[in-house]
C-alpha cells in the first residue's frame, strides 16, 4: 500500500515527508494505522547511525488502531486500539523469568530488525528503506509490528498520550515503580527533567509518603518540576547538589535515577545517596562515572542500570494508563502535540526545553 513516512535520509539534514510504498502484513504481522507517535531521545541517537544506510524510518512510541492481521496472529484483532512497545523473543531465559527489556536477541529484534527473508517491508521509490526500528517504525501513517510488541489498551485511551508509554513514560515510571521501589518516608533524586524523569516524578508521586528532589539545568522544566509535586528543585549550575541533597534529606537520598547519561551526573548521584541507598541508570551515555570505591564499600551503596523500567508491557503498560485514566498519573501534562509535518518545529522545541514530551499526530 502507498502511505506517508517521516524519513531521515542525511542525519545533518531536516526530516522529509515523503511517500512510500509499505508491504502488506506477512502471517505474524500486524498493519497498524498510526494515530500518534512519540519522540523520543533514542531516535536522535539512532537517526546518526549507519550515514551510509539511507533513508531510514524510526520511531518507536507509535499508538494506533489494528488495520489487519497477519495469518497466524491471534492476540490482536483488526479495531483494537493499540500501543506499540520494544520486541522481544519470549523464549530466552530473561524473557521467561519475566524481564523482556533484557531479551537475548533484543538487538537483532529492535535494532532495524530485518524479516527473516530479507525482503523489505517498506520502499521509497523503489529502494527498501531501512525500518524495523524496535520492530515497528511508527514515524509513519501505517505501521507494521508484531504480536510481542503490540499492547491492546482501552479504546478510551487518548493515543496521543497512551503512545508515549511504550518506551519513555514506561521508562521512568517503571525505574521507580519496579526498580527503585521507594516506600513511605523515602527521599527519591531525579536527575533530569525531560520525559524520563518527569514520568518518574508522576509515579513517585503515586507512592504515599514519598518525597522528591528533582536536579535540571533547564527554567520551564524546573517550574514544571514544582507543579508536578517535586518536594524541592535545584539548579545544577547554581548550586552544588551532593551537599545539598544530603542536607535536604537529612543525610543523603535512598532513592536515586539518573535520566542523563552523563558519568558526572551518575557520581554526583551516587555521592548523595544515603547509608545502603541505591541509584538507578537508564540514560545511554558514554563514559566512566568517578566513583569513590570506598564510598562505594563502606557504605553499601548500590548502582544499577535499568532498561524499559524493567517492565513486561502487556501488564505495565495498561496498569500506568488505568493509573492516568483515575487522575493518579497526570502524564498528558507532559505532551505536546505536533502534526506530522512540523517535526523540525517538535524538534527545536523539545531542545529549547519548552516541551517536554513532543508527540506526532496523524
Amino acid at each position: 500500500m502507498r502511505t506517508t513516512a517521516v524519513l531521515s535520509r542525511d542525519p545533518a539534514a531536516p526530516f522529509s515527508v515523503e511517500t512510500v510504498d509499505l508491504d502488506g502484513p506477512r502471517d505474524d504481522e500486524i498493519l497498524v494505522r498510526i494515530v500518534a507517535a512519540g519522540i523520543c531521545h533514542t531516535d536522535l541517537v539512532n537517526r546518526v547511525i549507519g550515514r551510509s544506510d539511507r533513508p531510514i524510518l524510526l520511531g518507536h512510541e507509535g499508538a494506533g488502531v489494528v488495520e489487519t492481521v497477519g495469518a497466524a496472529v491471534t492476540t490482536v484483532a483488526p479495531g483494537d486500539h493499540v500501543v506499540l512497545t520494544f520486541r522481544h523473543c519470549g523464549a530466552c531465559p530473561n524473557c521467561v523469568c519475566g524481564r523482556p527489556a533484557y531479551c537475548r536477541d533484543s538487538t537483532a529484534l529492535n535494532h532495524f530488525g530485518r524479516r527473516r527473508d530479507k525482503s523489505p517491508r517498506v520502499t521509497v521509490a523503489g529502494v527498501p528503506v531501512r525500518d524495523g526500528f524496535f520492530g515497528q517504525s511508527s514515524f509513519a501513517r501505517y505501521a507494521l509490528a508484531t504480536a510481542d510488541n503490540t499492547i491492546v489498551v482501552d479504546p478510551a485511551a487518548d493515543l496521543a498520550v497512551a503512545a508515549s508509554f511504550g518506551c519513555g513514560f514506561q521508562t521512568g515510571a517503571g525505574a521507580v515503580l519496579n526498580a527503585l521501589r521507594p516506600e513511605s518516608g523515602a527521599w527519591l533524586a531525579i536527575y533530569g527533567a525531560g520525559a524520563v524523569g518527569s514520568a518518574a516524578l508522576l509515579a513517585a508521586r503515586t507512592v504515599p509518603g514519598v518525597r522528591t528532589v528533582v536536579v535540571e539545568t533547564a527554567a520551564p522544566r524546573r517550574e514544571l518540576a514544582r507543579e508536578l509535586g517535586a518536594d524541592e528543585v535545584l539548579n545544577p549550575a547554581e548550586t552544588e547538589t551532593v551537599s545539598a541533597i544530603r542536607e535536604i534529606t537529612g543525610g543523603g537520598a535512598t532513592h536515586a535515577l539518573d535520566t542523563t547519561g552523563a558519568p558526572k551526573v551518575l557520581a554526583d548521584a551516587f555521592a548523595a545517596l544515603g547509608t545502603g541507598a541505591t541509584v538507578v541508570a537508564v540514560g545511554l551515555g558514554v563514559g566512566v562515572p568517578p566513583i569513590d570505591v570506598r564510598d562505594l564499600v563502606l557504605s553499601g551503596k548500590t548502582i544499577r542500570g535499568c532498561l524499559e523500567g524493567d517492565a513486561e508491557p502487556a501488564t505495565f503498560i495498561p496498569h500506568l494508563l488505568d493509573l492516568h485514566a483515575r487522575g493518579l498519573l497526570p502524564v498528558d501534562r507532559l505532551v505536546t502535540r505536533f502534526p506530522y509535518t512540523e517535526i523540525e518545529k517538535a524538534l527545536a522545541e523539545q531542545h529549547s526545553g519548552s516541551v517536554i514530551k513532543p508527540v506526532l499526530t496523524w
